[in-house]
């Protein structure tokens, strides 16, 4: 439990100290005794000029002394801005925000309870309502526009969520050159350089492949981050079982490893860059084969990484808001809810994948919307107890209690709307009230919604000579590669 001013915040741990520095422990065993694959010459060069020892087979081993120093250099807490320039998130500590992922390849549409395959129109349509939804903190594309030639797909994503939302953008990248064209538009959107730098609005998402190798890719991403000074996520996706041990102590050993490799290359770089350790600890269910996003080894392997995360005082990449369930049903909401309320009182800094269905293939904007509704009522109870004189309210019993009733006390009226969380989707009306209403059941509810924010919600545009200025970065990058 944390003390706040008048109260406790509640907080979830599944790893004592002592299991903590066994496990940092075995993650620096792997660094400096197994060592890993890099296929990037220029970081091999840099890695080896540092100290580390690199062979012919381009494996590399890092001495626990340069992790701990690339732990040290690495800050703390990374502040983040939206594309207006203000100030709306620091990752970092025990703060926790949530957004959706990147990449679906299908979208679920509840009215006619089918999905399809996904394009740019889902990803403008998301980038939309995510932008009306206040508890959604940041976006990603949320599909995969299908119908674009791969090599300017994650571009025209990128850019389609930066005209159709203000809020801060984690985007994904081929490589090097799409990535520095996305670099090119947030610098049109700040105005300089060195704004982008002091006030970033993108994160970019980033992974090597597991076990223990580091693609040229991956590496090159990493590097361009650190140069320009932009957060960077370095996040292996271990699957239990399959491309790491079946043990859940050994799962994250792996993944931490991985990932602290790619933060010592980060730091070579650029000492004090901006960096997010992560590990998406996916399982495969040996009865289905598939990688399930809520098993509970998956769950516990994953807080166990927010707890090392706080360990190392490095920001995290975290998980909410997801379900192994293929529409949005109860085991939908069950499931999203629960890893979502643990990514909070765990307190995890950067969530993605609200609105996941289907082992991470299929995204269901309702699912999105009614998570909205979840993560504000979780954020209501991780405000705590406050407890002082005026909430003790001993004056207040025996009056009330004289009185027969609360209800008329000024009492009341005054902590009313400070206490009391108020849903707009949940149903608390009676039966016969709900029975007159409609007989709406929750994902009804959600669709109306949603149909509401695509139809009403006005996003703030681009001033026009940025958005011209950025249609002929686009239109640059298009000749280079079509």
């Amino acid at each position: 439990m944390t003390q706040m001013e008048n109260g406790f915040k509640p907080e979830l741990c599944v790893l004592s100290l002592e299991n903590k520095e066994k496990i940092f422990d075995a993650a620096l065993q792997v660094l400096e005794n197994v060592g890993m694959q890099m296929f990037h010459e220029e970081a091999l060069a840099l890695m080896e000029k540092s100290g580390c020892i690199v062979n012919e087979k381009q494996t590399v081993k890092i001495s626990r002394e340069q992790v701990l120093k690339a732990i040290a250099s690495a800050p703390e807490n990374i502040p983040v801005y939206n594309r207006e320039g203000a100030h709306v998130m620091d990752l970092g500590g025990r703060r926790a925000y949530f957004g959706t992922g990147s990449d679906l390849m299908y979208a679920f549409d509840a009215s006619k309870g089918e999905r399809h395959l996904t394009g740019l129109a889902d990803i403008e349509r998301a980038a939309k309502v995510c932008d009306a939804l206040p508890n959604i903190d940041f976006i990603m594309s949320f599909a995969h526009p299908q119908e674009l030639h791969p090599d300017v797909s994650y571009l025209e994503s990128f850019q389609c969520m930066a005209l159709n939302s203000v809020k801060p953008i984690v985007n994904t990248a081929k490589d090097r050159s799409d990535l520095s064209a996305m670099w090119e538009i947030s610098r049109i959107i700040r105005g300089s350089e060195a704004d982008c730098r002091k006030k970033p609005y993108t994160i970019q998402y980033a992974e090597p492949i597991s076990p223990l190798k580091h693609p040229h890719s991956s590496i090159d991403k990493l590097i361009f981050c650190a140069e320009k000074g932009m957060p960077v996520i370095y996040s292996p996706a271990p699957i239990a079982g399959s491309t790491a041990p079946m043990t859940i102590a050994g799962h994250v050993v792996q993944g931490l490893a991985e990932s602290l490799f790619g933060l010592v290359v980060h730091q070579l770089t650029a000492k004090g860059a901006p960096f997010l350790m992560g590990i998406g600890t996916a399982v495969l269910d040996m009865s289905t084969s598939q990688c399930s996003y809520n098993a509970p080894e998956y769950l516990m392997a994953y807080l166990a990484t927010v707890e090392m995360s706080h360990h190392l005082n490095l920001p995290n990449w975290g998980y909410a808001g997801t379900s192994d369930a293929q529409v949005p049903d109860g085991q939908a909401t069950f499931e999203a809810g629960l890893m979502s309320y643990m990514s909070l009182v765990t307190g995890s800094n950067l969530n993605h994948d609200v609105g996941y269905l289907d082992f991470g293939l299929t995204g269901s904007l309702e699912m999105v919307v009614i998570m909205d509704e979840v993560i504000s009522q979780i954020r209501r109870m991780q405000q705590g107890i406050p407890v002082n004189e005026e909430t003790l309210a001993v004056q207040v019993i025996e009056e009330g209690a004289w009185q027969g009733e609360f209800l008329s006390h000024p009492h009341t009226l005054t902590h009313l709307r400070a206490t009391q969380w108020r849903p707009q989707l949940m149903n608390r009306m009676g039966y016969e009230q709900w029975d007159l209403s409609g007989r709406k059941d929750l994902l009804s509810r959600a669709r109306e919604r949603l149909n509401n924010i695509i139809e009403n919600h006005q996003v703030c545009h681009i001033a026009e000579d940025k958005a011209l200025q950025i249609e002929a970065c686009m239109e640059s990058f298009r000749k280079k590669i079509l």
